[in-house]
């Protein structure tokens, strides 16, 4: 389809919004506590986040040049 976006995610990566996507969901219907993550799955989620972003159009600030 001509508006889908795609990304490859290495396994960390998925397991890491998995886990995010799972324990929110989680809060929200029942107010269960998210675990903090680990720094190295800040950094995977983080990138995604921006991988993401630019696949929509975004960019991640005025100076984003990292592309």
């Amino acid at each position: 389809m001509v508006d889908d976006i795609v990304l490859r995610l290495d396994r960390a990566t998925a397991e890491d919004l998995y886990v995010t996507l799972y324990e929110v969901g989680e809060h929200i219907a029942a107010g269960a506590a998210i675990t903090p993550p680990t720094a190295a799955e800040v950094d995977r989620l983080g990138t995604l986040l921006r991988d993401l972003g630019h696949a929509l159009g975004r960019s991640c600030s005025p100076y984003c040049d990292h592309l």
